[in-house]
């Protein structure tokens, strides 16, 4: 069986941050000191070096620079880092190239810099207009930062942005987060990531939890939100995105739909599916920025290296497939895993007779009722 074309793209972790949030459990570190910035494009540059023997002939679909807060970076770092990553690796000619980025760790002007060295779209942490919300998230940046940097975004010609928003936040009601959304709505980005806040492990929320919104405000929250959004053109089609016409989120789509990534810096994943075999790896850096710039130029930068069990492979891909709203092509999962979807057969006729599953046999589609009890559906094809 042929495994290719499988798109490939390329996520660039970048781990510092101004301030450490409260729900933050992403590998983020806050910055004491000058950014290393000129070390840390060297270690990452030397990091895909060792890279590019598992990938040959093949071209980038996308590129996500991701933190931390990348827009810490100068545009000189980003250009060097951009310059020497087309160096090693062909991109795609519309390749999509996203830079995160926080409205309180970016000066006036920097978008316009960022745009002309290669990056062509943003995603912008606002998680609230709500300076009380901002407050209690413990953000650096408040409502009017916010506006600026979406205002910032359109003037340097990157309006293919992406705002992430955030509900169901300490004592937030209904009429809040609906306020949220208006402000959003009323920058025009092309994309809004609409998530709601859980308390993860190891994060300082979780040491001193604050008090949520119950169930039954937050399912309001979101019903009302999807309604609002659809209303003034953004439609769903992830659990959490939403995209006008044709904005769709290319890298988070190869994610989904479970092709190939590298996963370059401080922490970060990649998954790889070898063309011979069609066996699928998993592999991960070391986590300590420190650690990481000392063996970036060694096999010691892998923190983990791990194929995925064929016993496995149907849930791997199912999780990522079941987060869009139109599912995937009935077809994609044998091309992606290698295995027949006939394997699943008395899993999915479970699924649909709950309600939680399409009964077309072309899609592998969650119904409405399946995207809102995503790990219900999920368990239905968990291995016994």
């Amino acid at each position: 069986m042929s495994f290719f074309p499988i798109p490939l793209a390329l996520y660039i972790h970048i781990p510092w941050c101004v301030r450490k949030c409260p729900y933050c459990d992403f590998n983020s570190h806050e910055l004491r000191g000058p950014l290393p910035e000129r070390g840390y494009v060297d270690a990452l540059l030397a990091d895909l070096e060792q890279e590019l023997p598992e990938v040959w002939g093949r071209r980038l679909v996308s590129v996500f620079i991701g933190g931390g807060t990348p827009s810490l970076l100068s545009a000189e770092a980003l250009d060097r880092l951009l310059s020497g990553l087309r160096a090693r690796l062909p991109l795609r000619p519309d390749a999509e190239i996203t830079l995160e980025a926080n409205p309180g760790a970016v000066e006036q002007g920097r978008f316009t810099e960022f745009h002309a060295v290669g990056v062509n779209r943003l995603s912008i942490g606002v998680q609230s207009f709500n300076d009380d919300a901002l407050r209690r998230l413990g953000r650096i940046h408040d409502r009017r930062a916010a506006i600026v940097a979406a205002e910032a975004a359109h003037a340097a010609g990157l309006d293919h942005f992406n705002l992430d928003l955030m509900f169901g936040l300490p004592g937030q009601t209904v009429e809040q987060a609906l306020a949220d959304i208006a402000s959003a709505v009323a920058l025009q980005p092309a994309h809004l990531s609409y998530y709601q806040l859980t308390i993860e492990p190891h994060t300082a929320f979780h040491s001193s939890s604050p008090i949520l919104p119950d169930d039954e405000i937050v399912d309001a929250m979101q019903t009302r939100a999807v309604a609002e959004l659809a209303r003034h053109g953004y439609a769903r089609y992830e659990v959490s995105a939403y995209a006008r016409e044709q904005r769709r989120c290319q890298h988070n789509l190869n994610y989904w739909e479970f092709g190939d990534y590298l996963g370059i810096g401080a922490g970060a994943h990649g998954k790889l599916t070898d063309p011979a075999t069609g066996r699928i790896r998993r592999r991960w850096k070391v986590k300590q920025p420190r650690a990481y710039l000392a063996t970036a130029e060694t096999p010691a930068r892998i923190g983990g290296d791990a194929t995925i069990d064929a016993a496995d492979l149907p849930v791997e891909f199912l999780m990522n497939a079941f987060r869009l709203v139109e599912g995937a092509p009935a077809a994609l999962f044998a091309a992606r895993t290698g295995q027949p979807l006939t394997a699943l057969e008395p899993a999915l006729s479970r699924a649909r007779a709950r309600g939680l599953l399409e009964t077309n046999a072309e899609r592998l589609q969650p119904t409405e009722l399946g995207l809102r009890f995503l790990n219900d559906l999920l368990a239905a094809f968990m291995p016994d």
